[in-house]
């Protein structure tokens, strides 16, 4: 079975970095776009950042210039360096295909305090 973990998400004052991580169980996911998934209480979940298999990245309006993806195939690893944060960047962080896959994992949450 296909599994996604992520980590490194916690407790961080407004202005400050965190960064994200995310690991396969499978290097099928070096064949896919990867992207990074948010979701707050009450809302629904969003993209706010996506790569392809190539290396080329796509960000949300909301996180563009403050938010990084990457991605290391050889260690079916996705990342996101998130830099200058925001109250409203709080949520549960996700990383899945782009499109996804239909199983998501616990997810990381993130809290910006202000």
């Amino acid at each position: 079975q296909v599994q996604l973990v992520e980590s490194g998400g916690g407790l961080v004052q407004a202005g400050g970095s965190l960064r994200l991580s995310c690991v396969a169980s499978t290097s099928i996911f070096n064949l896919h776009a990867m992207g990074w998934y948010r979701q707050a209480p009450g809302q629904q979940r969003e993209r706010v950042a996506s790569i392809s298999a190539g290396g080329s990245t796509n960000y949300a309006d909301s996180v563009k210039g403050r938010f990084t993806i990457s991605r290391d195939n050889a260690k079916r690893m996705v990342y996101l360096q998130m830099n200058s944060l925001k109250p409203e960047d709080t949520a549960v962080y996700y990383c899945n295909t782009v499109p996804n896959f239909p199983s998501w994992g616990q997810g990381t949450q993130v809290t910006v305090s202000s």
